[in-house]
This record gives C-alpha cells, structure tokens and sequence, in this order.
C-alpha cells in the first residue's frame, strides 16, 4: 500500500487527481514509474507484487490464482468447494490460505457469527486473475464458483421464509458479489453454452426473494430479465420462477403492467407444469397489482384462488401472504370483521412458522385498519410491533411503509413534529431503495403535516408533486392513504385562495423527484401567518 500510495503520487505531475482516479481500474499498468535506482520490485505496483509471487511454492501459486475467481471475499467453506472441488490442489486448502495470509496475499475479516472471511487487495485480485487466465485453469474454476453459489442459492430459498430467515438473509448479503460474479460469467456465455446460461437463470430465479426482501429491487429485476432473455429454452419451471420473479420486483418497482404480464407468464407454466404453490404465487401477486389499482373484485376472486391453492399445496409464507392481501382486500371494501379474522389467522400462522417477514406484515395491516375503524391505540400498538420485527428483518423498504404509518397516525392525533420526523425519514428510505410509489406516499404525508401548520402552498406543491409522480408511473394514490388523508387536503385548501392553491399545485407537478423530495425535507423557514389566506 505505501509503495502504491508513492507510485500513485508521483503520477500526479502528469494526471491530476480526478483523471488518475478513473484510470485506477488497471492498477498495474498505471502505477508504474518508481526511481531508477531502486530495485525492480520498488519500480512499478506489478514489480512489487510479482516478487512476493516469485517466492511463492507452486500450490500457493495454484491457489492465489483459484481464489481469483472470488469476488467481495471468501469463506474456508468456499475456498475448499471452488479451488479443491477435484482434489488436485497440490497443498491443503487451510495450509495454504494460513501461508497466504502470514504473505500478506490475503487479509482475513470477522464475516458472520464470527466466521473468518479472506479478501484481497484490488491490485493482488488484478494480478492473481491474470495468473488464473495464464494457467488455462479460468473457466473451469469460474463453473465451479458459479455452480457453488448457485448451490448456496437453491439451498437458502426454503430458509429465507422460515425460522432462521435473518441469518440466512445476512448469509446471501454477504456473499452479493460472488452472485454477481457468477450471474455476469454464467449469462455471457456463447449460443453453444446453453447449460451455464441456464445456471445464471437458476440463480437469478433462486435469488429473487432475497433481492425482493432486501430491496434490490432494479438488480434483482436485470438479472431476472437478462436471465429470460439469454436462456430462452431453459426447462418451464426454470423459466416459470425466473417470470415470478421478475414479475414480483417489477410490482415493487410500481411497474403493474409489465408486473401482470410476467407474472401471467409465469402462472401458465406453473399450471402447465402442475406447480400449485407456483401458481398460487402468482396469482397472489397479481391479486397484489388489482388491489394496487383498486379493482376490488379482481383482487378478491384472483386472491380467494390463490388461497385455495396454497392451502392444498402447503407452503405457509404464501398462504400468509394471501390472507395479508385478503384481509386489505376485504378490509377497503368495508368488511371489518372479516379483514380481522383474516389478519389474525396470517399472523398465527407466520408466529408458528417464524417467518418474521409475514409477521410484520400482518401486524401492518391489521394496524392500518385499526386506524381506519378509529381504534388509534390498538394500531399505534401494532404498528410499533411491526416495525421492530421489520428493524430485526432489516427490510428496508417495508421499515419505510411502518414509519410513514405511524407518521400518518401522529398527524390524525395532532402530533406534527412526530409526523413530521417519522415521515421524513420514511422518505429518505424510500429513496434510497428506489420506492417511487412509496416516495409518493410519504410526500402526501408531509403535505398533510405542512398544511396543518400553516404552510399551504408548500403543502399544495407537495401534493401536486405527488400526483404527476403516480401518474408518471401509472400507479393511482393507495385508497387507505386517501381516504386517511383528504380531510387534511380539504381543510388546507380551504385555507388559501383556490386560484393560488391551484397555482401552487401545478408549481408541484412540475418537479422532479428529486426537487420534491428537497421541498420536503427542508427546514421551514416561511411564516405561518402570511401564507394562509382567506378563501
């Protein structure tokens, strides 16, 4: 690193900073130019690094060039399934990633539950490829990093809905840049390699959840896209849970069109192929998008389907996800009593299997009804019961939803500053996962708050951002949230003059995101009492 450091600083007479950055992709080739009357290995990055390789005996060579194939690290686990999987490593894996590490070669880091994780500096990672690329050995070992994880993939899907789901979530997450690595090598391959595009397309359908849960929402959609496209004659059921997946990040991402012709996809082959948990998914989620777009009917005859399916077929994150869903159906309809029932079975059902997620989840809804029956104390409680089990989950985008909720409950209690706090930083969050539905969300939230104190204009501009937000993504306003928040909107607009509430409201839709949320967020620094006017 110091050497590097001096290499890098002495091209600075010819690059200035900011160009020397954007060429450090290729350290070696860039970080040359020592004094020369120093030793070769002082002279250039590559000098340095190929000396410590030189007394280096053939196995540790042999692995340093294995371990290449790693991305963002590896376990002991990993390094013995990839750089021994045929037993022809000429040392013991353990010996030789200890004799790595007293080299300096390798760096080892805490991973989970305390378990040692070895990594590479970028510039002896660009140096152990290109060893690993003379060797002849690349592709091999890049199928067996490929097959490994996608074997890590396809035994963590049944966990990620069970009782050891957080652990197993933070198990992927660490591991993010080797699915990656193998996703990239697996979908580039060459029309003759049919059988590894077809693996990227397994991982890339064994991974969905945990992108869904996570809040990789655009990735995990990419990779699910480019998967379908490049292994078009995969199996049905590969394909079928490479569509659900699509179809479900694309419902996260508020694009319900493309998400229900997927998701119609993927349910034909399931069907086809005899899948009922399949199907019911897919049913469930496009039950999801009619409810999205308040088409109760649809919503409830596509989810009552699901239901039954699940239940025939087992699978209890479905049929929690199902009654979830349901019970809003119903709920917004104005069945109460049976929205409870519904939600109170759910959360049983998540409580006995573990799965923290639809726990949650359930808690949330059940919440949000509570607070459209007027029962403020029993949703406050659920509400903060949700968001501690979404805090343990760690699910960005739902501790999001939670927080607006509880905002939302706040400015029906008259607690502005609590709603102000809550939803703010509830926006924040959803702008860092990519939520542009629950962007919009929050900003009628914050509109409501800014209105009733006093800040009509800046609450109109809010709202009117808002709208052309949804319309640009072609999602109508939630009809919970609406129906929560139009005595806000009416009494704000009866606060000001209807020709400059509606001026202010245009001024709104034609913001970007970006300004909106900036609007937002900024402190206030108007005065109440000149804004509002008489109507």
């Amino acid at each position: 690193m110091p050497l590097a450091i001096e290499l890098a600083a002495a091209r600075i007479k010819l690059l200035p900073p900011k160009a020397l950055l954007t060429r450090l992709a290729n350290r070696l080739k860039i970080l040359t130019g020592g004094a020369k009357d120093l030793p070769a290995r002082q002279r250039t990055l590559r000098g340095a690094i190929e000396w410590s390789y030189d007394l280096l005996d053939e196995g540790e060579k042999t692995l340093l060039a294995r371990l290449s194939v790693f991305s963002g690290g590896r376990t002991l686990d990993a390094v013995e399934a990839v750089c021994d999987a045929e037993g022809n490593l000429p040392l013991d894996s353990l010996e030789g990633v200890s004799s790595l590490l007293d080299k300096s070669l390798l760096r080892q880091e805490e991973g989970l539950e305390g378990e040692p994780r070895f990594v590479m500096l970028e510039t002896i990672h660009e140096f152990a490829r290109e060893k690993l690329e003379q060797s002849g050995e690349a592709e091999g070992t890049r199928r067996l990093h490929a097959e490994y994880f996608l074997a890590l993939a396809k035994e963590a899907e049944p966990e990620l809905v069970g009782q050891d789901q957080v652990a197993w979530l933070d198990r992927l997450e660490a591991e993010h840049d080797n699915f990656r690595a193998a996703l990239s090598w697996s979908l580039e391959r060459e029309d003759t390699e049919l059988g590894l595009r077809e693996l990227g397309l397994r991982l890339a359908g064994a991974l969905w959840w945990f992108w869904y849960v996570r809040g990789h929402w655009r990735e995990g959609r990419r990779w699910c896209e480019e998967g379908l496209q490049r292994a078009d004659a995969a199996p049905q059921l590969v394909r079928a849970r490479a569509l659900l997946g699509a179809g479900g990040l694309m419902y996260k991402l508020g694009d319900l069109e493309m998400s229900v012709e997927r998701l119609e996809r993927s349910l034909a082959l399931y069907r086809q192929s005899g899948d009922s948990q399949g199907a019911a998914t897919c049913l469930g989620y496009l039950g999801s998008t009619a409810n999205d777009l308040g088409d109760w009917e649809r919503a409830e005859a596509l989810l009552e389907e699901s239901l039954a399916l699940a239940r025939n077929s087992g699978g209890s994150w479905v049929i929690c996800y199902v009654l979830d869903e349901l019970e809003y159906t119903v709920g917004m309809q104005g069945d109460l009593e049976r929205a409870k029932a519904l939600g109170e079975e759910s959360l049983a059902l998540a409580r006995e299997s573990g799965d923290i997620n639809s726990a949650a989840s359930a808690n949330n809804n059940a919440a949000f009804l509570a607070m459209l029956g007027g029962d403020y104390q029993r949703a406050q409680t659920l509400f903060e019961e949700s968001l501690e089990l979404i805090r343990i989950h760690r699910n960005r985008a739902s501790e999001a939803v939670a927080l607006n909720n509880l905002g939302l409950l706040s400015l029906i209690l008259g607690d502005h500053a609590r709603t102000m706090s809550l939803s703010s930083e509830s926006l924040r969050l959803c702008e860092e996962v990519l939520d542009p539905l629950g962007v919009t969300v929050s900003l009628d939230t914050l509109a409501a708050v800014s209105g009733e104190r006093g800040e009509v204009r800046r609450a109109a501009r809010l709202w009117g951002a808002a709208e052309a937000l949804r319309e640009a993504i072609g999602i109508p306003q939630p009809s919970e949230d609406k129906r929560m928040l139009e005595p806000f909107l009416e009494g704000a607009r009866s606060r000001l003059d209807e020709a400059a509430f509606q001026a202010a409201w245009e001024e709104g839709r034609t913001m970007t995101e970006e300004q909106a949320i900036a609007l937002a967020l900024e402190e206030d620094n108007e005065e109440h009492s000149t804004e509002a006017e008489p109507a």
